[in-house]
């Protein structure tokens, strides 16, 4: 099938990954999903496909591919029905490593970036604290500099592989007293002394870990600071497109599975001798899902271009996130309808994508804050311009 944004190379790629999905992570999704806990060993499988390396440039040992090989990685990862695995790896390859490839210095990136490729070493991002989300400049975690350390003291919270991963992409103040200008972003290795990891008990996401964290006078080698004090707020903000382009993308592959089942099970399934697909009230409104859907995709594959011509897409990728999180909400609850008493039945696939699906509206920035952004964008004409340098 032609398509504006994807070449042959695209549609060869998407069917390595479709095969290595099938064959490595399909298995033992549902042992994950009941444990929480992802087995080590399949990062190294994904390092050694180069699926961890797509958008690091081949100097640190990635592929330094255009955006589209990434909607492609995140498309297929939602297509396996597990939002707890999804997140992972892309908590660790779009969230930490995108701070790595664009912030870190030669050695950092050496001894952080060329492991995490590989899959060696497992990433997470730490900015959300329990008293504030969104409002990044209202955090609490302070980094105070003692000679050639950093003293770390606070807490973060919602931390996708805080528990099991290795590092942690952490945003701290330096100047309690400069607000946002104050923020700085280190390079934390779990394992320090004074780390504590609670794992939170989630509705959905079952098989990523998500932390709560603590931080008790942990000292972080001056040598791990990211760029220079004061730099971390444009670095978050910077990052934010790209977290909620992302989930926008999730959400329109997610709605996308979740009407391809069930128009095949509603062409299977009889009622008063004929498939339920035939009756006319399903039937329109099937067809009002998938052009919602349609419109999001659509929408969010227009964003991923602009992004990758280097565009500073703030407003396009918040109505990204906003939108086609609620239309996946939308798609998840009348497909699940659609399954009858078999939807909510947890053999069936409808069931666990219900609940991974209500997070997309609360993660990476709730909506109603969302709503908030933009309308200081279009009402209020405020400007989000890129960081410089």
């Amino acid at each position: 099938m032609q398509s504006m944004y994807f070449t042959e190379e695209h549609h060869l790629f998407r069917e390595s990954l479709q095969n290595f999905l099938q064959k490595e992570v399909v298995p033992h999704i549902d042992d994950w999903e009941t444990t929480g806990i992802i087995d080590r060993s399949i990062w190294k499988k994904f390092g050694e496909m180069g699926f961890l390396g797509l958008a690091t440039p081949e100097d640190h040992g990635g592929m330094g591919l255009d955006l589209f090989y990434t909607v492609i990685l995140l498309e297929e990862l939602q297509k396996i029905n597990s939002g707890g695995f999804a997140a992972a790896v892309w908590a660790h390859v779009y969230l930490a490593m995108t701070h790595l490839n664009k912030n870190a210095n030669a050695l950092q990136k050496e001894a952080y970036l060329r492991p995490s490729v590989l899959g060696e070493k497992l990433g997470c991002l730490g900015v959300t604290e329990p008293f504030g989300g969104s409002d990044v400049a209202a955090m609490r975690t302070t980094a105070t500099r003692k000679g050639e350390v950093y003293v770390l003291n606070g807490s973060k919270t919602f931390i996708t592989n805080g528990v099991y991963g290795d590092y942690i992409i952490l945003a701290a103040k330096t100047d309690a007293t400069a607000g946002n200008k104050g923020i700085s972003l280190f390079i934390v290795d779990l394992k320090s002394e004074g780390v504590t990891a609670n794992k939170l008990n989630k509705l959905g996401w079952r098989a990523s870990d998500t932390a709560e964290l603590a931080f008790d006078n942990v000292q972080v080698p001056a040598d791990n600071l990211m760029g220079e004090e004061g730099k971390g707020f444009g670095f978050i903000m910077e990052a934010f497109a790209l977290e909620r382009l992302i989930m926008g993308v999730n959400a329109h592959a997610r709605a996308e599975y979740a009407l391809d089942y069930v128009l095949d099970y509603m062409s299977e399934r009889e009622t008063f001798g004929k498939p339920i697909n035939q009756y006319q009230a399903l039937r329109h409104r099937i067809v009002d899902l998938h052009a919602d859907m349609d419109m999001c995709k659509q929408y969010n594959y227009g964003v991923v271009y602009k992004m990758d011509k280097g565009e500073y897409v703030v407003r396009e990728a918040t109505i990204s996130k906003l939108k086609s999180t609620k239309m996946a909400d939308d798609v998840a609850h009348e497909c699940l309808q659609f399954l009858g008493g078999y939807g909510y039945i947890e053999d069936y696939p409808m069931a666990r994508l219900f609940r991974d699906s209500r997070l997309g509206p609360i993660g990476g920035g709730t909506s109603e804050i969302l709503r908030e952004i933009v309308a200081k964008i279009i009402i209020d004409k405020k400007e989000y311009k890129a960081p410089k340098g």
